[in-house]
């Protein structure tokens, strides 16, 4: 596998160029970009690279980049560069994940050390991963769409089987459940997955402008047009592009994409020359397209030649026994993303959460994990556990962990202990023992009636 790539992001054209010539006498092979704004269609789990990005930009700086990049894939390097002598800031950047930090000026050669060093840490991330999964063992996509219940279980088998065949697809599910989740873990698992991520939300572009975004214009297509530009289609010539919400694309827009569906040509505004398109389409819709043909607001012919391949991604209502595990996972990644301590998860809170509604889902779920190791109410009837002093110490947090983690499966199980000390890999006397040992009861775990399986532990 080449691991040899890196994206280099500088807005300084002259600095960039140099810097990527020199990397490029030491055998890298670098891609360059002027802000960040592309860097994230490349990079994610299925990357092979490292991130060099310059931290003061317009628009979108280095951190924020990094912190996107690290939402995506927190393994993947990122390696942050400014020029101005700031060691809070470079303090701030390692504890938020970054790989390194390096300051202006420095050496072709220093980067390039510092590259290769990043190169052979993402190889054995990535040749870990594959091993894991040849293994049979917890994979990337386990990771990114956790869950034990059987509807998780069939959406990753499903997601395994339709992403290797490179198969346009369309993913319905309701609002914040996963649907681009689920469109970036195709695109990660493709042939593709080399190449640009494309996510066009259909519901937020502009109406006057829509045509020229997606398929591109030449210069005088329309006032304004001072220049040819590529459209989001053609800029995502190779990889894949995502149409989240499309039941939101105007009616008339409708016929020119399924002409781009069926033929793979697009045609710039203002040109009559076609354009070959080889790209994998992936449509997301929250509402039921079926019923949207029926009354007249989405065509017909483009519902069935979008619904070869389809995936249905389950709301949290659906998963409710994932609750507990899924949100413990949440917290420790916002505790990592925020560069906070591991956060102390009661057993009351993990209840809450377990009997709770979410009507917006893992995106809710998400947004409470996140409240919680911030220190901020996570909302009615859900009070935030507040670490115990003198907490730091390793068997503290071992022991904090541990009665986390028993307490959310019993909650993900309902009370039912059997499946508990199986999943556990532990016995049923140690189970009860450890149950007396951090005061998890019944009562407390919300669960009155008699645990299945209590009389026989």
């Amino acid at each position: 596998m080449n691991t040899q790539r890196v994206l280099l992001v500088d807005d300084e054209e002259e600095l960039r160029r140099s810097t990527a010539q020199a990397l490029e006498l030491f055998g890298l092979d670098v891609q360059t970009f002027s802000n960040a704004d592309h860097v994230l269609e490349l990079a994610g789990f299925g990357f092979d690279g490292v991130v060099v990005s310059d931290i003061r930009m317009p628009g979108m700086d280095g951190m924020t980049l990094m912190q996107k990049i690290r939402e995506l894939d927190p393994e993947l390097p990122v390696i942050l560069v400014t020029g101005h002598g700031d060691v809070q800031l470079a303090v701030k950047a390692m504890r938020e994940g970054a790989y390194d930090f390096l300051e202006k000026p420095f050496t072709p050669q220093h980067l390039a050390g510092i590259i290769r060093r990043a190169l052979d840490r993402r190889g054995l991330i990535l040749e870990n991963r594959r091993l894991r999964a040849v293994a049979g063992k917890r994979d990337d996509l386990e990771t990114r769409l956790p869950g034990r219940t059987q509807v998780m279980v069939d959406l990753r088998y499903r997601i395994r089987a339709i992403g290797a065949a490179d198969a346009d697809t369309l993913v319905i599910g309701p609002t914040g459940a996963g649907k681009e989740v689920v469109a970036r873990a195709l695109h990660d698992i493709s042939p593709r997955a080399n190449r640009p991520f494309i996510a066009i939300n259909c519901a937020a572009l502009p109406e006057n402008l829509i045509e020229s975004e997606l398929f591109g214009h030449e210069a005088g297509a329309f006032p304004g047009a001072l220049r040819p530009r590529f459209g989001k289609f053609e800029h995502g010539r190779g990889g894949t592009i995502l149409l989240d919400e499309i039941g939101s694309m105007p009616f008339d827009l409708q016929a020119k994409f399924l002409r781009v569906l069926q033929e793979r040509v697009i045609t710039r505004l203002g040109s009559n020359e076609s354009v070959p398109l080889d790209v994998r389409f992936i449509a997301t819709s929250k509402v039921d397209l079926e019923a949207e043909v029926a009354a007249g607001r989405f065509r017909a012919d483009l519902f069935y030649r979008l619904n070869v391949a389809t995936i249905h991604v389950p709301s949290l209502a659906q998963r409710r026994p994932d609750i507990p595990l899924l949100f413990l996972q949440l917290v420790r990644e916002a505790a990592a993303r925020y560069g906070r301590e591991d956060t102390d998860v009661s057993a009351e809170i993990i209840s809450a959460v377990a009997h709770r509604d979410w009507p917006g889902n893992v995106r809710e779920l998400r947004n409470a994990a996140d409240r919680l190791v911030l220190g901020l109410d996570m909302g009615p009837g859900d009070q935030p556990a507040v670490p115990k002093e003198g907490a730091g110490r390793l068997a503290d947090k071992v022991a904090a962990f541990e009665r986390s983690l028993i307490a959310g499966e019993i909650a993900a199980h309902g009370g039912a202990l059997k499946p508990v000390y199986e999943s556990l890999g532990i016995s049923r006397k140690t189970l009860y023992e450890k149950m007396q040992k951090y005061g998890l009861d019944k009562k407390m775990l919300g669960f009155d009636t008699l645990l299945q399986d209590e009389r026989d532990v």
